[in-house]
């Protein structure tokens, strides 16, 4: 077994028992975790090759480069999976979270504004599991993701993250 190198992209394994170092997610797990979470289809990724660089940072690259990648940039950060409870990123939210039917809470005007902003707020309508939400909001009429919400105990906890968070 290799170590994790946090200075380099290590490609994710496709499998467990193609699992080279010890911990890492594997290409198979993300993806269901995408569709099981969320219901986003399996599909979405399949031009998108996953990547860790640090412990359960987990990029996705819409193409291929040789592994492992001394750089310090390899397309998005999709996922958090250092902790019990993966997370998705922002980024993550607002680029994919159009395609999610399921985990999504929808946020009117003044919810939403104060989502942007960092708050955190009681929202008691929420009636499926608890944990990260994708969070939509209308934008031109049709509902937009704008950000990933954890939910517990009837709470909306904002994810934005501090540099963009926004006052409107």
């Amino acid at each position: 077994m290799r170590d994790n190198d946090g200075h380099q992209f290590g490609r994710l394994p496709a499998t467990e028992s193609d699992r080279e170092v010890e911990g890492r997610p594997t290409r198979e797990a993300v993806v269901d975790f995408w569709q099981d979470r969320y219901g986003i289809p399996t599909a979405t990724w399949d031009d998108y090759s996953f990547w860790e660089r640090g412990s359960g940072k987990i990029w996705a690259f819409h193409g291929e480069v040789p592994s492992p990648a001394r750089i310090q940039g390899l397309g998005m950060s999709v996922l958090r999976t250092d902790h019990e409870h993966w997370k998705p990123t922002t980024n993550a939210a607002q680029r994919f979270g159009g395609l999610a039917t399921d985990c999504v809470i929808h946020l009117d005007d003044p919810e939403a504004t104060a989502f942007l902003a960092g708050h955190d707020q009681d929202i008691d309508r929420w009636e499926g599991d608890w944990g990260y939400l994708v969070v939509t909001h209308d934008i031109g009429g049709e509902p937009e993701p704008i950000g990933t919400g954890l939910y517990l105990y009837g709470e909306l906890r904002s994810q934005i993250p501090k540099g963009r968070q926004r006052d409107l």
